[in-house]
């Protein structure tokens, strides 16, 4: 593994979202890797993450907060944290989202407030607090979930895209601000992942995988984290896709409107 460390224990990545899915996946690899853990998420199974983790890797620090990362404070009270406990992030992974496949006037205040703070504010906050961090160390590495969906600007959605191309964009802008600094940023832009977030079940999710239309959380995570190592800006771990960016892009009006209404019936 390109980013494992010679000495075990000698850094820490802090992770959100890693209770389950593509997040823990980035856990367990960078725990493969020698990374001492920060483990970040809403729900109490970060705990039980922690622990199959610690139980695997025992002569690894493993340390978890629970936080509701869509709260505007939330930034703050992880920052805040990892500073009372003396720890120093030398890896952070902004993977924590959430997903909405509906149309904005169908969608509530609630949602729509969830989603920005989620994916944009708390990321970007993340991003300036550790980032400020790692420059004055003169090293560190932070990455950021994008998706493919940015440049799939449909029906329903519209808001989930847009925020994931903000957090491309930012990403790009801020690698290019922190790299004469020594930190390296990298926005990952997968097109599909077979976890839970979208809502499928798991033979669909299996059988996405046979077909390629979706790429394993782990074969996704290890592919970010190569990418984030390699010192790359931008990454689509299903390379595969790539070839298609240009046509999801300028798809005619008349097929959209057709996927439109084939679609409507998951929108919720």
């Amino acid at each position: 593994m390109g980013y494992s460390l010679k000495k075990r224990g000698s850094r820490t990545a802090l992770v959100t979202g890693a209770a389950r899915g593509l997040g823990r996946q980035y856990a367990q690899l960078l725990a493969e890797a020698g990374y001492n853990l920060v483990l970040v998420g809403r729900g109490r199974n970060i705990f039980d993450a922690a622990g199959e983790i610690g139980a695997a890797f025992p002569e690894l620090q493993l340390d978890c907060f629970l936080c509701d990362l869509s709260k505007p404070e939330a930034a703050d009270a992880v920052f805040a944290f990892t500073q009372g406990q003396g720890i120093d992030v030398d890896v952070l992974v902004n993977n924590a989202a959430i997903f909405n496949f509906c149309d904005v006037t169908a969608t509530s205040d609630e949602k729509i407030a969830t989603m920005l703070t989620l994916h944009n504010l708390t990321l970007v906050r993340l991003c300036r607090l550790y980032g400020a961090q790692m420059a004055l160390r003169g090293a560190g590495y932070i990455l950021n979930m994008s998706s493919y969906s940015i440049w799939m600007p449909f029906p329903g959605l519209s808001l989930y895209s847009a925020t994931k191309a903000f957090v491309r964009n930012f990403s790009v802008a801020f690698a290019k601000e922190l790299r004469e600094k020594g930190v390296y940023v990298t926005a990952v832009c997968p097109a599909g992942i077979a976890t839970d977030m979208y809502g499928l079940s798991k033979r669909l999710q299996n059988l996405g995988v046979k077909l390629g239309v979706l790429i394993t959380p782990r074969r996704c995570a290890h592919k970010g984290l190569k990418a984030l190592f390699r010192g790359r800006k931008l990454v689509v771990p299903d390379w595969w896709f790539k070839p298609l960016i240009p046509l999801m892009m300028h798809l005619p009006s008349c097929l959209e409107r057709f996927v439109r209404r084939k679609m409507m019936r998951f929108q919720k």
